[in-house]
């Protein structure tokens, strides 16, 4: 199979393009970006302009592409409406002219701030802030099209993320860290997210839903974070616990808990705890 990713030059991108260069059954990666590194160049400003030819014989496109900057969002709301909205439904609509099956990017952001609640596939979505409601504008716009997929993310833990990339650099340097509390979510880790994708290309007829939602089975905080992080370095990470201004909860919710009603029932990724999950993923860390 011929796969696209757009977004090629993002840090989750960089795990799948890894991925699929490893399955057997994959024998073309197209890196779309607007980096030079990238196979085809797309600025999602002007999709318009992208040279559609290149898609040609594409099965699939992965989506990754996106300001996902929730802050950034709210403070430069054209500019990323213009990216996140105008241009990825223009690209995306190309594509699915070409018989492309694209799978979405989408975001646990769509949902809303509804307290208590523990959303899934099957919840209404009422995207609050301004980048949930560009995602589930994309959302909208192509869910009953039988080329277009959306998985709906939670936090993706790696050791490029931006929360540990900080708390490693922390150790590294001696530094206290400020953790903010509180701030939960349904963490999963990045190689449960390239496993949720390399599924959906083997897999893509069988899911009859529009949508997955990719998170871990318990609600983690950055706190917990922090801990795990500890129990794997010997309680090398100061850190400090501080409530977070009203602003920063502006464009987040203090709490957002999602769970899949699929995940478990496709087998789609493997189960185990999130002890288990970010020791895995962190295991080759060198301090």
């Amino acid at each position: 199979m011929k796969v696209a990713v757009v977004g090629s030059g993002g840090y989750i991108s960089g795990f799948l393009i890894k991925a699929l260069a490893k399955d057997k059954d994959v024998e073309q990666i197209l890196k779309i970006d607007q980096y030079s590194e990238a196979d085809a160049f797309l600025n999602l400003e002007h999709s318009e302009q992208f040279d559609y030819a290149a898609l040609d014989k594409t099965d699939y496109i992965i989506f990754t592409a996106a300001i996902s900057s929730p802050d950034r969002c709210a403070n430069e709301f054209e500019l990323c409406q213009t990216i996140n909205v105008t241009g990825t439904k223009y690209f995306i609509g190309e594509a699915i002219k070409r018989g492309c099956n694209v799978l979405f990017f989408s975001s646990d952001a769509v949902y809303g701030d509804i307290p208590g609640q523990v959303y899934t596939e099957k919840s209404d979505t009422h995207a609050e802030t301004p980048y949930g409601r560009m995602k589930k504008s994309v959302e909208d716009e192509f869910k009953t099209d039988t080329h277009f997929k959306a998985i709906r993310l939670s936090y993706v833990v790696s050791a490029k993320d931006k929360f540990v990339s900080y708390c490693l650099d922390c150790i590294k340097n001696g530094k206290a860290a400020d953790v903010f509390h509180p701030f939960y979510r349904n963490c999963v880790t990045v190689s449960d997210v390239t496993a949720a994708v390399l599924w959906f290309l083997h897999h893509w007829k069988e899911y009859e839903d529009f949508v997955l939602n990719v998170a871990g089975t318990e609600l983690v905080s950055r706190v917990r974070i922090a801990d795990e992080l500890n129990r794997m370095t010997g309680g090398r990470l100061l850190y400090s616990i501080s409530k977070p201004n009203g602003a920063f909860y502006q464009n987040r919710p203090a709490i957002t808990q999602m769970k899949s009603l699929y995940l478990d029932k496709y087998k789609i990724i493997d189960s185990g705890s999130f002890t288990e999950k970010i020791m895995k993923e962190l295991e080759n860390i060198q301090l």
